[in-house]
């Protein structure tokens, strides 16, 4: 997989992609990241990338010109499955809809800021909008991390137990139920009987029920549409 992140901040990314598992997937070449500096890409002497609203108002706008050439450079050079909009006003970004965009092999990502970008890229180049909370940050590269993190772990290879993202929250729409570790018993706080047991069909039982549990306390919409 490839992703393109287009960014007026790239040296946001040195540190989020040079650890752990994205560094690993990189390393093995199972995953390639590759940031691309926006005002490179402007035809303004100065490599500005933004201007003033039409029709008045505070804050500035990300200028088309910039933005539409990069894009454009990128398409002439391999087709993108999707090209994404990071922004606050998009779709909740959620595990089904990384899912999706694992199966992806080349993805741009656009770094909103100001006040976001010219409506006619919105409405002519990106094929989806994507927000990762509702609220608002002072940029999208913390929103692009995010959603490439999430991504990136879930191609084969990435994690050292290739089922491991298949237990992870949200995957069954379920919250993950609670994990213990050795000691069994520390300051008399004991690990519950039945994970110790060896019983692996009580354990999964047990797994299940407090997955359930642990849903319905923390984040009860998720179980609206599952059946009884």
């Amino acid at each position: 997989m490839r992703i393109d992140i287009i960014t007026i901040f790239p040296e946001m990314f040195d540190g989020a992609f040079s650890h752990s598992m994205i560094k690993r997937a990189q390393s093995k070449g199972l995953a390639e990241i590759q940031i691309h500096n926006l005002r490179d890409y402007s035809d303004n002497k100065h490599h500005k990338v933004d201007d003033y609203p039409f029709g008045g108002g505070a804050g500035m706008v990300m200028m088309i010109q910039p933005i539409a050439s990069c894009i454009d450079q990128l398409k002439s050079e391999r087709k993108y499955d999707e090209i994404i909009f990071m922004t606050p006003d998009g779709v909740l970004f959620d595990q089904p809809l990384a899912n999706k965009l694992s199966m992806s092999t080349n993805i741009i990502i656009m770094c909103g800021h100001y006040k976001g970008i010219d409506e006619r890229l919105r409405e002519h180049y990106f094929t989806s909008e994507i927000s990762i909370g509702n609220y608002v940050l002072t940029g999208g590269e913390l929103a692009a991390a995010v959603v490439t993190d999430a991504v990136i772990r879930l191609l084969p290879g990435v994690l050292s137990d290739e089922t491991s993202a298949l237990s992870d929250s949200f995957q069954d729409n379920l919250l993950s139920p609670p994990v213990y570790t050795r000691p069994a018993d520390y300051n008399n706080w004991i690990v519950p009987e039945v994970l110790t047991s060896g019983n692996e069909r009580e354990i999964k039982k047990w797994q299940y029920e407090k997955a359930v549990e642990r849903t319905r306390a923390r984040r009860p919409d998720m179980l609206q549409d599952t059946k009884p």
